[in-house]
């Protein structure tokens, strides 16, 4: 159901690699809202997935661009702000990339080039992007800019490896550029943390179908879906929200204040009677 919270709102989204992702399905519930935006992706995840489709479907323009790169940046916000006709109201940063998980290496055994890569990707690359636009004046005042995280910025989860350093800092990144954003443009920064999700970048998680499980156990009203997250940035973007900002929102079924839960208590006491 629409309800055209977005209607005359312009923006950008970076990360829509494929239907599975967040990104992609925020692109979509944008559109039915009434915003309009340009969709971005690195030139190689571009390749690996069909954002096509997704341009097509939603009458969107797509300029390739590595957020790691300020030169590229510069460029994308210039030429969203030709092709959009204005300054930008909303921005969706849902990129994240770890090679150590990819290559296997465990947390006590990090390559550390490959951890400057991840955290350059999935952590640096959100302060680049609202620098970016910080510098060009290039958002509308109540703009929203959204970062999407996960729990493991705040608690241990040992196989999300260096993920969790690079969320953390992207949570911090989104406080303290926040303030800025808020005092000299009015412009909002969040993160929403969210669920663990079956997109192709969380997926590469070693252990990850067994933790969505237990995190669906974990949680009274179960696991937010890509679908949920979607709706929750919705709102973000929207009027709605205007004061909100410097906040991590927790969008996880419930989970981030769990103990535990009785279904969780049962199933270990069931594993223990069976051994």
């Amino acid at each position: 159901m629409s309800y055209n919270l977005l209607k005359g709102k312009r923006g950008i989204i970076f990360g829509a690699l494929d239907a599975n992702s967040i990104a992609w399905k925020t692109a979509e519930r944008v559109h039915e809202e009434g915003g309009t935006f340009v969709l971005t992706n690195a030139p190689v995840a571009m390749r690996m997935g069909q954002i096509n489709e997704l341009a097509e479907k939603t009458g969107s323009q797509i300029i390739p661009a590595d957020a790691t790169s300020v030169e590229d940046l510069q460029n994308l916000v210039e030429k969203s702000m030709e092709i959009l006709g204005g300054k930008i109201d909303f921005v969706l940063h849902s990129i994240g990339m770890s090679i150590n998980v990819r290559k296997g290496n465990h947390y006590t055994d990090q390559n550390y080039e490959f951890t400057k890569k991840g955290t350059d990707v999935s952590a640096m690359s959100f302060h680049k992007v609202m620098q970016t636009l910080y510098k060009a004046d290039a958002m509308n005042e109540w703009g929203s800019i959204v970062g999407l995280t996960y729990m493991a910025a705040q608690r241990v989860f040992p196989d999300y490896n260096d993920m969790a350093d690079n969320k953390a800092y992207l949570e911090s990144v989104a406080r303290s550029f926040g303030y800025f954003f808020g005092k000299d443009k009015k412009v909002r920064v969040n993160t929403i943390s969210q669920s663990p999700t079956p997109t192709t970048a969380g997926s590469g998680v070693k252990g990850f179908d067994g933790f969505i499980a237990y995190a669906d156990k974990m949680s009274p009203l179960g696991n937010a879906t890509a679908l949920d997250c979607a709706n929750y940035t919705v709102t973000l973007f929207s009027d709605l929200t205007k004061r909100v900002t410097l906040q991590n929102l927790y969008n996880d079924g419930g989970f981030s204040n769990m103990g535990v839960s009785n279904e969780v208590m049962e199933a270990f006491v069931e594993s223990e009677t069976k051994e």
